[in-house]
């Protein structure tokens, strides 16, 4: 396990090839007021992320961290700095980055299997019908949601909602993956099942993924690095922590381990500072 409290700009030079995938470097974001002067809302942003590398962002309410996402996600753009995609600027959303929200965002007139379909239509547009068919099929299968393909949402559960969230976003077969607070909506029951559900894609099918979570737990269980920010207005990174857990985990296991909970003790020590 190690903690990091140092954040210079990334310089690619320093980086092997294979570690440079995602690059934040320098980011800064200011709204404007309606006085006409502008509010701070991120400020000085550096963080890499591997190819198959799991990042959580967490932090009290305000920090940023959505809107962080929502950059990286082409859907905001900031006010100074680069965030770059193996290399290339991110300047608009794009099928290599899909984003799966905390508020399901399925069509309501659409089946289960219609709303998966319609992503895998659009990207993937000179595919045959039945390649787009077996596409659909395998990643309903991957979230165990076979037997609801002709479901509409209103049918289901807010956990098999979240769930064809997941599977629409994971058949455009992306780069990278962005969360932002997938489980937040969930029961206690239904949210945990959820997250050992999609650690286990995951970890089947590792690519790179940044989410955005206020559940201390859920970041160390599921993440190989934790970025912990500062509160706004003006928020920065704070500390990283290295999650150096070992692979495949499960949640009970894992709570019983000392290494555990002196990771959880930092990331709440340091949470507690800005309460």
């Amino acid at each position: 396990m190690t903690i990091s409290n140092s954040f210079s700009p990334v310089n690619s030079n320093n980086l092997n090839e294979e570690d440079i995938f995602l690059n934040i470097e320098n980011v800064c974001k200011s709204f404007p007021k309606s006085d006409g002067s502008e509010i701070g809302v991120l400020e000085n942003i550096n963080l890499t992320i591997k190819p198959k590398q799991y990042v959580s962002v967490i932090g009290h309410s305000g920090c940023g961290k959505s809107t962080l996402l929502r950059i990286v996600a082409g859907l905001e753009t900031a006010t100074s700095g680069l965030v770059t995609l193996e290399g290339k600027a991110i300047r608009k959303p794009g099928a290599e980055r899909m984003m799966v929200f905390q508020g399901y965002s399925l069509l309501p007139w659409l089946t289960v299997e219609e709303n998966v379909r319609m992503a895998v239509d659009e990207v993937f547009k000179k595919r045959s019908i039945s390649e787009k068919d077996e596409i659909v099929r395998e990643h309903l299968a991957m979230v165990n949601l076979t037997p609801a393909a002709h479901k509409y949402p209103h049918e289901l559960s807010g956990g098999m909602k979240q769930r064809v969230g997941v599977a629409r976003a994971l058949a455009t077969r992306p780069k990278m993956l962005l969360l932002d607070e997938p489980f937040g909506a969930l029961d206690a029951l239904t949210r945990p099942k959820l997250q050992q559900q999609v650690l286990d894609i995951w970890e089947n099918h590792p690519q790179a993924v940044m989410m955005i979570t206020h559940d201390v737990d859920e970041a160390i269980f599921m993440s190989d690095k934790v970025v912990m920010m500062t509160n706004g207005p003006d928020a920065t990174i704070g500390k990283i922590l290295e999650i150096d857990l070992p692979r495949p985990r499960n949640q009970h296991q894992l709570r019983e381990t000392e290494e555990y909970y002196e990771l959880r003790n930092q990331a709440l020590d340091f949470l507690e500072k800005y309460q």
